[in-house]
């Protein structure tokens, strides 16, 4: 679909939206005519799609660091971009860079990489956002368009067939059940920023449906840092019969955003908002058309046994001048299969998971000269990059004793890299890998009481390589070694009416990670470390610490205090050139807290904080680092009724200069452009309007 028929259509659709209604909008509560028990005996009103409290069932059977955020957290913000959505979750750190654009780690996970996310698998409605071989570009994630987002920390992240250290974050849709029959939000703020997206949804009958679109502009705090996205995605639902249902899914969106660039440290704090001058002169840019289709299917064999199947296939374009012009054409397929079967054994619970995962698709590859003003060249590398990745795994949980589980799971992961150089002239570049891992996992569940749990797991994760990290020409690169993971976790979780908490620590072992190293001008260098140590604490929590203020009663006024808290030990292990030294690219310390005055009338407004007490290093060598900071906001909302809301958002209060993002090197030094500055004072405000 061109950029220019889809700026066109997405417009269009969001008026007819806002005043046509449809054959799917005629009910929308939550009593609908076909509940389905599931095999977890919990009524749920879709097969395909769990309610926001059956996801959290779901993923509380997990021995570890899992969490679902409900779309409450980022509601009532000027969310665009994934920060909004995690920041509130205890070891995942979020850091925008400009536009869109962010850089994400979870426990450490593509530490070094400042573009291009690798180490995460990202789902939406479990489709893959990543390309087959492992990279990602996450602004096709429109934070409005989500009722809920499931977190799932390193192994954890099994049922998705992640095998990665960071794990898989999902990102799941309203259904036709959970939907307002009307939706409509527009924002406006600091920049330039201004969105308007609107949303239509219900269930007739057999049939349910839910269909989104939003238009999102800035200018943005930097120069040369606007950007505008056009997105659109829906579902369609089909009950063919009490046991079966089948979903469809579609997304599409169209982006395009200008990229401000790395500066020095002394440039990020004095002048934040400069761009840096290669990036004006060669007017830098990412650039992306992208459309999604997709089919789950869930059949509930009986009160035991239930099996969801389907598929999906993903074509994008990224037009990306930067050091080189960029022409990518990336095309995705893949198909999963997964059995639950939970029933009694010899007296015993018993809950037995398997599945299967095959991710496939190829990237045309060609680069071309970038000439003065982002104008395409010669051209310089033309390839064909053939990704294919198997999964197979199971999991099984057995109660030792009522309420306390014995989990087990093995995975077994087959990743093929494949390079077709298709240019005639030397150097050929042409070149094949096979990486191969056996990931076990092993874990403890207790329900200490209904409310609250303890966990504990041992796990295995690997990684093999992005294109971004092989070269065929290159000996050292040809023979990029897979990236492996030995993690031990211990936690508990649980929520009161009036204190929610969610605390882990963790340790991992990790052989042959992956450092990229930016070498300034485009060049890049990639190398495996030996052995390294992520380690760190994950502690989160919410109180209702005073109640009763103004207003007394069960219905009364509360002061809530919100807390997510991350340490983070990410080091050498006596490395024969960096010692114990810390791997550079994220903050030891990283702290988000709210407090919030909320009265039963729908009014909350409180302060906002971000801390990150030490500065962090971006090189190996721990001579040159960013600095420390601590950002003051205010947020300010009112649900006037169930039909209208209001919100302000305001960052920075006191216009701090700091650094939000880095990239990394082996050794830096004070000329390094490794920075990216944050942005300054800015508030915004909103209003969501229902039906």
């Amino acid at each position: 679909m061109s950029t220019r028929i889809l700026r066109a259509a997405v417009p269009a659709a969001l008026s007819a939206m806002l005043w046509s209604g449809s054959a799917l909008a005629q009910d929308t509560s939550s009593d609908v005519q076909l509940p389905q028990v599931s095999v977890t005996g919990t009524a749920e009103p879709s097969l395909t799609v769990p309610s926001a409290e059956g996801a959290r069932r779901e993923i509380e059977q997990t021995p570890g660091a899992v969490e679902v955020v409900p779309e409450a957290v980022w509601r009532d913000t000027a969310a665009a971009t994934l920060k909004e959505v995690l920041d509130f979750t205890p070891g995942v750190w979020v850091q925008p860079k400009w536009g869109e654009d962010s850089r994400i780690s979870i426990r450490g996970s593509g530490l070094s990489r400042n573009f291009h996310m690798r180490g995460i698998n990202l789902f939406v409605d479990g489709v893959p956002i990543n390309s087959a071989d492992g990279g990602t570009d996450f602004q096709e994630i429109d934070p409005t368009a989500f009722r809920y987002t499931e977190v799932f920390k390193g192994a954890n992240a099994l049922r998705y067939g992640a095998s990665t250290l960071g794990g898989a974050i999902n990102f799941v849709s309203p259904t036709g059940y959970d939907a307002d029959r009307f939706g409509l939000r527009t924002d406006i703020g600091a920049f330039g920023f201004r969105r308007l997206q609107a949303s239509v949804g219900g269930h007739h009958g057999a049939f349910d449906g839910f269909l989104t679109g939003a238009w999102l502009k800035q200018d943005g705090f930097r120069d040369h840092s606007g950007g505008e996205s056009v997105r659109g995605s829906g579902n369609l639902g089909w009950r063919i019969n009490e046991n079966i249902e089948t979903r469809f899914y579609f997304n599409v969106a169209d982006i395009q955003q200008y990229i401000p660039g790395s500066v020095t440290k002394a440039s990020a704090l004095s002048s934040p908002r400069t761009a840096a001058a290669n990036n004006v002169a060669f007017n830098y840019q990412r650039n992306m058309e992208s459309w999604r289709v997709a089919n789950r299917t869930a059949i509930q064999l009986n009160t035991d046994t239930k099996i969801e199947f389907g598929g999906y296939a993903v074509h994008k374009d990224l037009i990306h001048p930067i050091f080189q012009f960029l022409d990518y054409g990336y095309r995705d397929f893949g198909g999963f299969a997964r059995l639950v079967d939970e029933r009694d054994l010899w007296g015993h619970r018993n809950r037995f998971v398997a599945g299967v995962t095959i991710a496939g698709g190829w990237v045309d590859n060609r680069q071309y000269e970038n000439l003065a003003g982002g104008m395409k060249g010669n051209l310089l590398s033309q390839s064909t990059d053939r990704s294919l990745n198997q999964i197979v795994y199971v999991e099984n949980s057995f109660d030792l004793s009522p309420g306390f589980a014995l989990v087990t799971g093995i995975q077994y992961v087959d990743a093929r890299r494949k390079r077709i150089d298709e240019l005639p002239v030397p150097p050929d570049t042409s070149g094949e890998k096979t990486y191969r891992f056996l990931n076990p996992k092993v874990g403890l569940l207790w329900q200490a009481a209904p409310e609250w749990q303890v966990f504990a797991n041992v796990s295995r994760s690997g990684e093999a390589p992005t294109f971004s990290e092989l070269n065929f020409t290159n000996v050292v690169l040809a023979d990029t070694k897979a990236q492996r993971a030995t993690t031990f976790e211990l936690g508990t979780r649980g929520r009161r009416p009036d204190f929610t908490w969610d605390f882990a620590v963790y340790r991992a072992h990790l052989r042959n990670e992956f450092q990229f190293f930016d070498l300034g001008g485009g060049n890049f260098q990639v190398t495996n470390a030996d052995r390294t140590i992520h380690q760190g604490v994950e502690a989160g929590f919410g109180w209702a610490f005073w109640k009763g203020l103004f207003k007394g009663g069960e219905d009364s006024d509360r002061l809530w205090l919100n807390v997510a808290y991350t340490f983070s030990d990410f080091r050498f292990d006596d490395d024969p050139v960096w010692g114990d030294n810390e791997l550079p690219g994220a903050p030891r310390h990283y702290l988000r807290a709210e407090l919030l005055y909320k009265h039963p009338r729908g009014f909350y407004a409180g302060p906002t904080l971000e801390w990150v007490p030490e500065a962090y290093y971006v090189d190996n060598a721990n001579t040159q680092g960013t600095a420390s900071y601590a950002l003051f906001g205010f947020r300010a909302g009112w649900d006037v009724n169930e039909h209208l809301a209001f919100f302000v958002d305001a960052r920075n209060l006191l216009d701090k200069n700091y650094i939000a993002s880095a990239s990394v090197a082996a050794v830096a030094t004070p000329a390094s452009a490794l920075y990216e500055p944050g942005t300054g004072r800015a508030i915004y405000a909103g209003m969501r309007a229902r039906w």
